[in-house]
């Protein structure tokens, strides 16, 4: 990890004063937790889960809310702010600050998506067969989330068969039992 953060924080900014990092994958690939390992590694940088940004109604239609209410604030230097969504209560919370810092991590499925690469400084993707991340989304999510997992497997099929995050993706990452291994990805290989 340690090789990794000092890539990281070697590179030039890519959104206004901030490198933001691009986290993606399947569903279930296990993106927030090697998210919150790298963010401790860079000492406390910001996490943003898109997760907070998605909802039931827009499951992959949220680019313009990253927009707005993220990219183009921390593009500016300024501070965003954010409204989580709350799935269990189905609406939106009071807005939550993300500060501009010197690395910011983005994500979640479709963090790699064709809007949010232009503000992109690194694309890393979680090196996990879809059909593998879904059974471990399902078995961590259990019985009472089966309902959504059959919609959200097919949203996200159509999202990736679409707009493709894999081929863009700097760095590939796979995770082990020893910990975290990270390759060069298809964009690193062009």
């Amino acid at each position: 990890m340690h090789e990794l953060v000092s890539r990281l924080c070697g590179l030039p900014p890519s959104c206004g004063p901030v490198r933001l990092i691009g986290v993606d994958g399947h569903a279930g690939s296990g993106k927030s937790t090697f998210a919150g390992e790298l963010a401790a590694a860079l000492g406390g940088a910001p996490v943003l889960h898109l997760d907070d940004i998605a909802s039931h109604d827009a499951l992959f239609g949220w680019t313009g809310r990253l927009l707005t209410q993220v990219i183009e604030p921390l593009a500016r230097g300024e501070s965003a702010a954010y409204a989580p969504y709350d799935w269990r209560a189905r609406s939106f919370g009071p807005p939550r600050p993300l500060q501009p810092a010197p690395v910011v991590l983005v994500e979640g499925v479709g963090a790699g998506r064709r809007a949010l690469r232009p503000y992109l400084a690194r694309l890393l993707w979680m090196e996990l067969p879809r059909e593998e991340s879904w059974t471990r989304g399902r078995r961590r999510d259990g019985r009472a989330q089966r309902e959504f997992w059959a919609d959200w497997v097919e949203a996200e099929r159509r999202h990736f068969a679409g707009d493709p995050s894999r081929p863009h993706a700097d760095l590939l990452v796979l995770q082990s039992q020893k910990g975290y291994e990270v390759l060069p990805g298809p964009a690193a290989t062009r």
